[in-house]
């Protein structure tokens, strides 16, 4: 499992912040719009937050989402995200600003070798093409927005029994070159382990022979919050599907860039990649007086 337990801060905005400053000083502008946050609050975490219904959630002074009506809204730290990060709620002329520390993370260092040359350091011309193609429509499909918050209920794990091989964050060296950080959780398993989704949404991307990733699936959670199981053996959903929490979606096996049999778990809040594992139980706060 991953060697060391993620620092969980399942704090509510009241406590957020030392008792008894003012506004200003807790970095917060005074304004009477409701603003409540939890989460995970460190490199590759996330913030879960309850305002006011459909506000307008600013991050670092950028607009970058929508409460849904229920007011829930998610915000998600990428891996090298800096120390700080200003969330702010927008509602007419009303408006509160939480300024939220981010706890920095100690990511291990992984080697891969026995790759083939071609997943490494591809050179073919017409394999490069296909890999700018692959791109291409990736981007596309992680474009999608949809204006639910299937989060809501948080995550379970997609495998009942698996073991961890490689954590999140992880620097990797394949055949002896650095590469850029692992964005996924790598579950072994045997191939043809079922695969099950760990929270509800809206199937956006599927694909059977991806150079890298294999079979690969997408999943929109809601607000730019997408997840993607990769090295599929079979896909069971198509895109357009609704899929609830637990139901199966593929088998996990070991297609694209992959040594051995295992799901790659990853998870992106628009550009931002996530720990998916850090959502697993997850719960936003609760209603608002």
């Amino acid at each position: 499992m991953i060697g060391r337990r993620p620092l969980l801060l399942g704090l509510a905005s009241a406590v957020a912040t030392p008792r008894g400053l003012g506004a200003a000083a807790r970095g917060e502008t005074p304004s009477a719009l409701p603003l409540a946050m939890n989460g995970a609050w460190r490199q590759g975490g996330y913030a879960l937050g309850r305002t006011a219904p459909r506000a307008l959630i600013f991050v670092d002074g950028e607009a970058l989402s929508t409460a849904s009506a229920d007011g829930l809204f998610i915000v998600g730290f990428d891996r090298d995200a800096a120390a700080e990060v200003d969330i702010e709620a927008r509602d007419g002329a009303q408006s509160t600003r939480r300024r939220i520390a981010v706890a920095p993370y100690d990511f291990p260092s992984t080697r891969i070798d026995g790759l083939p040359p071609a997943t490494v350091e591809p050179s073919d011309p017409a394999l490069l093409e296909r890999i700018r193609q692959e791109v291409l429509v990736k981007t596309e499909a992680f474009a999608s927005r949809a204006d639910t918050d299937d989060f809501r209920d948080g995550f379970v794990w997609p495998l009942e029994t698996y073991r961890v091989s490689s954590a999140w964050g992880a620097q990797r060296v394949l055949n002896g070159t650095p590469a850029r950080p692992h964005y996924g959780v790598d579950l072994a398993a045997p191939i043809g382990t079922v695969i099950r989704a760990p929270a509800d949404g809206r199937v956006i991307f599927t694909r059977p022979d991806m150079h890298f990733e294999g079979g690969l699936t997408l999943i929109d959670h809601g607000q730019g919050l997408i997840s993607a199981y990769l090295h599929q053996s079979q896909i069971d959903v198509a895109a357009g599907q609704t899929v609830r929490r637990g139901d199966p979606m593929g088998r996990v096996g070991m297609s694209g860039r992959a040594t051995g049999p295992h799901l790659c778990w990853r998870l992106k809040w628009r550009d931002r990649n996530l720990d998916p594992s850090l959502l697993i139980g997850a719960r936003p706060p609760e209603r608002l007086a």
